[in-house]
């Protein structure tokens, strides 16, 4: 099947073969049918497999079949994203997509400077991709009018849940129109997304392309044992004598990422770090570096990295495992995609046995396991225990030692919405962490 057989416009077929796509992915051929009929979809899929295409090329073409000539532009589909990044991105595809189309797009988030966004509005948009938080700062100024918006569509709705955005989308979902078109993408079904999708979807398509917790089969993944201490000199080591030009690489904490990236730099290995304590603009500028070549390793966290959507991404690096055995696979999900072969490894410490072990439950499957020459494993190492995040409670250590958890939102969007309980209070760490790392 091709792109030219789901009914596509020659506007949008062009701009698909000018990104070099012949063929559709299995969430487009399922998701571009029916969101073309106008019925509401419950998509699960998981990263890497062209959900954004499948729900933005079907959305511009209902909207240039159903144009209002002459009318004000009033924004008419929205696009609700958990992080800065996956907006940006998302962003980039409605207009890269509509570029050959009369169809105007704005990116709104939180972290950057409010008045262009509302220059931006006050201008007219068809399409608006945003944030829950700085959205609800907009809809609070009344500079964003959703009384019109006929199609909405929730990305990785899972991920929304887990950082907290719940009370903040049923906020959104009160101010607009009760008709409309609802589309759901997430990477699972648990019980709170199908509770959400009831509420939210009538007689919804279901679609699911990818079990629940697989790891993209295009991804080797290994696993090479060593101690601690010797993590960061082992991870230059592969860097340098495997000739890697592009890595990305997950810490658990926000200053375990500086600190790597740091010790990386001394090591001659040109590095940079993203996560939530970094401003918008050094965020957008290390991902552009590393997009570009002009940075070789990009240090993450969970949170950052959810949404980074890299081309041909050859590596990604496991510093540390997770703590929660499904962020192991939206980590390695950055690798892999759109049909390219893939690289994932996990430099593991005595520490995260465990973590490794439940990983591989998840997986039902077995992760093959070396040891490199000269990095062998001190046997009197004796683990440390690692902080667990409570059950239920995904996003509370995310910020473990500083006294709260901001629900993945920057100063600016929690401070001005205190009232809606968005922070919450984090448990005390209970141990150290691998390196010591704590946030």
């Amino acid at each position: 099947m091709s792109f030219d057989t789901l009914g596509l416009s020659a506007e949008l077929l062009r701009a698909v073969a000018e990104k070099g796509y012949a063929d559709p992915t299995p969430i487009q051929r399922q998701a571009i049918p029916p969101i073309l009929e106008k019925r509401d979809i419950m998509a699960g899929a998981q990263t890497g497999t062209g959900k954004t295409a499948a729900f933005t090329l079907p959305l511009l073409q209902l909207l240039k079949a159903d144009a209002h000539k002459g009318a004000r532009r009033t924004i008419r589909a929205l696009i609700l994203t958990p992080t800065r990044e996956l907006a940006a991105q998302v962003g980039e595809s409605v207009a890269t997509y509509g570029k050959h189309m009369p169809v105007r797009s704005a990116v709104i988030f939180g972290g950057v400077n409010i008045k262009p966004q509302i220059e931006k509005l006050r201008n007219g948009v068809d399409i608006l991709v945003a944030t829950p938080g700085r959205l609800l700062d907009h809809v609070g100024q009344k500079t964003a009018d959703l009384s019109h918006v006929e199609v909405l569509v929730l990305d990785e709705a899972d991920r929304m849940l887990d950082m907290g955005f719940i009370r903040d989308i049923r906020r959104i979902l009160a101010v607009l129109p009760k008709t409309r078109q609802n589309l759901l993408f997430s990477a699972t079904f648990s019980d709170e997304i199908k509770k959400l999708a009831d509420g939210l979807l009538n007689s919804p398509a279901l679609i699911e392309v990818a079990r629940r917790n697989t790891a993209s089969e295009r991804v080797a993944q290994s696993v090479h044992f060593v101690d601690r201490e010797r993590k960061r000199e082992l991870l230059s080591f592969l860097i340098g004598s495997r000739n890697w030009k592009q890595v990305l690489v997950f810490t658990r904490t926000k200053h375990g990422a500086n600190r790597l990236a740091e010790q990386l730099e001394r090591d001659g290995i040109r590095a940079a770090a993203i996560h939530g304590n970094k401003s918008q603009g050094a965020r957008t500028r290390a991902l552009s570096d590393f997009k570009q070549g002009a940075v070789r390793v990009l240090v993450a966290t969970d949170i950052a990295a959810r949404g980074l959507d890299i081309d041909q991404l050859p590596h990604v690096v496991n510093f540390e495992l997770p703590n929660v055995p499904e962020d192991y696979v939206h980590r390695i999900g950055r690798t892999g995609r759109a049909g390219n072969e893939g690289d994932a490894i996990s430099l593991v410490c005595m520490d995260e046995h465990k973590l490794l072990a439940d990983i591989e439950r998840m997986l039902k499957r077995e992760i093959p396991k070396g040891v490199i020459p000269g990095y062998e494993p001190d046997p009197s190492v004796r683990a440390m225990p690692i902080v667990q995040r409570p059950a239920g409670n995904r996003n509370a250590n995310v910020r473990a030692g500083s006294g709260r958890a901001t629900s993945g939102r920057s100063r600016s969007e929690t401070s001005t919405r205190a009232v809606r309980g968005a922070t919450a209070k984090a448990p005390a760490p209970q141990g150290r962490r691998c390196l010591s790392d704590v946030a």
